[in-house]
């Protein structure tokens, strides 16, 4: 059935309403705001919101926003997602509504340190297509049936140590209460063709672990290491075995390998001294739970082995801000899939997921959860043969042709799941 048929106007409707929707999106990009912190943000989308009429909820897991809108005729909830935060980097796009935005970021171990401020994952996108869509459907609320939850989140890039966010809190204060979402969509941008959709036929992103290693040895002269224990060739050695979980104690021919990545190295106080500790940091991403417990164990015997050989210790801690696993609603993908193509030249794509991450995957634990990622690079860039920066980069452009496309796949699959 096609779904577009129901609604001839809607490619108008939503070119009359994109000027104003694109200018929202340059506002956020210029003043985005680091976890836990997008004050200013949740204003705007709150006052944006209240101007089309549409009863909000603020305050939710500090600075979340729910808002609501019932149709009258009768149908399912869908609730749509969408995150206020962006990432520590200083931009570098020469956009001309690049980020004008310093602020002061908490550094592991305490203390802070001023950083550019950067929508370098798509959020100023996300929030835009959310917007916009709420604004059709509060223009256009005959065109649907049921209800329809818009939620706009804080920190899921992570809140600060010590500090509760993202999905996790905004599920605890009750935004999937009342009503209870019948399917949640998430919609993420991504370097890639504009308009190319995919998703994850059962899994969809990963989980995500952030760890810290202290090696501890025993100081000394560098001259005479034999009267010390020298941390850093045990961590050294701890790093490499660790590559052998992925490639060596995963059964690989039943799942995706897990990623472990040491991302940070750090110790000593001077080059003719031996370090008396050494600091490994990173991540490990796995594809469901079972795999996590596994390597999270064998991380931990594997380090305690090597330097109990040696007479070293080590200490093993993970932070309480992890990632689980994602997944998709297989159904859900099987009868969206043809809608999609209706509205992408590309093909849509049903693959195995990412080992990127998304709090999303706390919401489609509880509820039927649909998560699409969508390519968002500018043609031009994409024809040119230039590398395409990606996500997380302080050079990621997403396209505003995105915004129109994004509102379109809400509307068709609003219109299809009833």
């Amino acid at each position: 059935m096609n779904i577009i048929a129901e609604w001839p106007e809607l490619d108008d409707d939503i070119q009359t309403l994109l000027p104003e929707i694109i200018n929202l999106r340059h506002h956020l990009h210029q003043y985005p705001e680091l976890s836990n912190r997008e004050f200013a943000t949740s204003k705007f989308i709150a006052g944006q919101l209240s101007s089309y009429g549409i009863p909000v909820q603020t305050g939710i897991a500090g600075t979340g926003i729910v808002a609501l809108i019932t149709c009258e005729r009768p149908g399912i909830c869908r609730a749509f997602r969408a995150e206020l935060d962006a990432l520590p980097l200083t931009e570098q796009t020469q956009l001309p509504y690049a980020s004008k935005v310093r602020a002061f970021y908490p550094k592991t171990g305490g203390g802070e340190e001023e950083t550019g401020v950067m929508h370098a994952c798509g959020h100023d996108v996300h929030m835009a297509m959310v917007l916009g869509f709420a604004r059709l459907v509060a223009a256009h609320p005959r065109r649907f049936t049921g209800s329809f939850k818009f939620i706009f989140q804080p920190a899921e890039e992570g809140a600060p140590d010590g500090e509760n966010g993202g999905a996790r809190q905004m599920i605890r204060e009750g935004v999937l209460d009342v009503p209870v979402p019948d399917v949640c969509i998430g919609l993420h941008v991504t370097a890639g063709p504009l308009g190319e959709y995919r998703l994850g036929q059962y899994r969809t992103t990963a989980s995500a672990d952030t760890f810290r290693l202290e090696v501890t040895g025993k100081s000394t002269h560098a001259a005479f290491p034999w009267t010390g224990i020298d941390p850093v060739p045990i961590a050294a050695q701890i790093i490499s075995a660790w590559q052998t979980i992925p490639t060596r104690q995963v059964n690989l021919s039943q799942s995706m390998p897990p990623v472990i990545t040491v991302g940070r190295i750090y110790g000593g106080q001077r080059h003719n001294i031996l370090a008396d500790s050494v600091v490994l940091e990173g991540t490990v991403r796995t594809v469901d739970n079972q795999q996590r417990d596994f390597v999270l164990q064998r991380m931990s015997s594997v380090s305690e082995g090597i330097a109990t050989a040696v007479g070293a210790s080590v200490k093993m801690s993970l932070s309480s801000n992890n990632y689980i696993a994602g997944k998709n609603e297989p159904s859900l993908v099987e009868s969206v899939v043809p809608q999609l193509s209706l509205i992408s030249q590309h093909k849509v794509t049903v693959d195995g997921g990412t080992y990127g991450t998304d709090d999303f995957a706390e919401y489609a634990q509880r509820v039927p959860g649909l998560f699409i990622r969508m390519g968002a690079t500018p043609p031009e860039l994409v024809d040119s043969g230039e590398y395409i920066w990606p996500t997380h980069s302080n050079k990621f452009i997403a396209d505003d042709r995105a915004i129109a496309l994004g509102i379109k796949t809400f509307s068709v699959l609003s219109l299809h799941l009833k």
